[in-house]
Formats: structure tokens, C-alpha cells, sequence
């Protein structure tokens, strides 16, 4: 077992279900169009933050701290796809016309991961903090690896739910616009704490 258990724990809590783009990505679609039309979106984010966590940790992280130009590129791509995916939240038209549409497509949302910033950040952090070389690199990979998928589980079901919530109050256009306004707002709003 890691000696930091809890520490990781907390920490990975704490950071994935805070407001971040996928868990605002989230509520967005179970809000718009449903818990079930939401599940490749869920997926995608589980098993691609658990991904690039394991990529991380492998070896990626030798790479960043070699090239940090490398994670620059990185961070202002993911930013300009937010941008790009907070003007088609923004603008997405009513539910009746794009009930059919699947909201996020899985293999979008898996490898978009590997450009989120917020989710690349907080991979670092706890492959520097909670991994070390040596004899307990294994075990602590794996605790590390385990923490990020549940933490990721959670948090992401948790932000669909409230998106789902939410829809119980839509009973007009108006409050649909709205919310959808609010969501891409708060995208919005992600890219600038990357960069404070």
C-alpha cells in the first residue's frame, strides 16, 4: 500500500471534481441530453485521464521536464480547443433539433486528455509527488494509477448528475440558453486559471 494513501486520495478528490472542462463538459450533456447520450463522454474521460496518468508516469514526465516547450504547445492547444468547444456550447442549438446527436463522441474525449491542461497538470503533480524510482516504483504506480481511475469515476459521475439536476428546472428555452451560457462561461473561465 502507498504510505501517502490519504494524501493522494484527498488530493485527487479534491482536484477532480472541482470545476474543470470535462466535468463542466459533463453536466452540459446530462443536463442537454441525458445520463445514457452521456456515456461515451464519461468513458472517454475516465480511461483517457487514467491513460494519460499511466503515460506519465512511464516515462511522458522525463520528456516534459527535458522539452517544457513541449508541455507549453500542449497547454495552448487544449486551451484553443476549449475555446472552440465553449463557442459550440454556447451557440448549440435546442434539444428537440439535436436530441439525435450524440453529444461527445468517446475516442474526442479519450484523447483530448492528453491536452487538457488541468488534467495534464494535475497528472504531473502526483507523478512527481506520489511515484518514486527504486525498489517501490511498481506499488507506487499502481496505487497512483488506481487513485486517478476512481477519482476520475467519481467526479465525472457526480458533475453528469448535476447536469441531469438541473434539467428538472428547464421548463422553458430561456433557462435551457442560459445554463448553456453558464457552462461555456465557466469554460471559458478554466483556460484563465491555467495561465494565472
Amino acid at each position: 500500500m502507498h504510505p501517502e494513501l490519504l494524501s493522494l486520495s484527498l488530493f485527487m478528490l479534491g482536484t477532480s471534481c472541482s470545476p474543470g472542462p470535462n466535468n463542466i463538459v459533463a453536466s452540459y450533456s446530462g443536463f442537454n441530453f441525458g445520463i445514457v447520450k452521456t456515456f461515451p463522454h464519461m468513458l472517454g474521460v475516465i480511461f483517457g485521464f487514467t491513460a494519460m496518468v499511466c503515460v506519465l508516469n512511464f516515462g511522458l514526465i522525463n520528456v516534459f521536464k527535458i522539452y517544457p516547450l513541449l508541455q507549453e504547445i500542449l497547454k495552448v492547444s487544449g486551451s484553443l480547443f476549449l475555446v472552440y468547444l465553449a463557442y459550440k456550447i454556447a451557440f448549440s442549438k435546442n434539444q428537440t433539433e439535436n436530441k439525435k446527436e450524440n453529444p461527445v463522441k468517446f475516442f474526442d474525449t479519450f484523447f483530448f486528455q492528453f491536452l487538457n491542461p488541468k488534467g495534464v497538470i494535475v497528472g504531473i503533480i502526483i507523478v512527481s509527488t506520489y511515484v518514486e524510482s527504486g525498489n517501490n516504483f511498481i506499488n507506487y504506480s499502481f496505487w497512483v494509477i488506481f487513485v486517478s481511475f476512481t477519482c476520475a469515476l467519481i467526479s465525472i459521475t457526480f458533475w453528469t448528475f448535476v447536469g441531469k439536476f438541473f434539467r428538472r428546472f428547464a421548463t422553458n428555452e430561456k433557462f435551457i440558453k442560459i445554463f448553456n451560457y453558464a457552462m461555456a462561461s465557466l469554460l471559458l473561465a478554466c483556460i484563465g486559471t491555467f495561465y494565472l
